[in-house]
């Protein structure tokens, strides 16, 4: 696995994977708008 040069870009890539997996289990969809299509 790769390292990271920048602590900026690795924060960004774990915000990013936590949102994705957030989205993935539904806790981000509101009422009529599905989570993922």
């Amino acid at each position: 696995m790769m390292g990271f040069k920048a602590f900026h870009s690795a924060q960004a890539t774990i915000a990013g994977i936590e949102t994705e997996h957030m989205i993935r289990k539904e806790q981000l969809s509101e009422d009529n708008i599905p989570a993922y299509k």
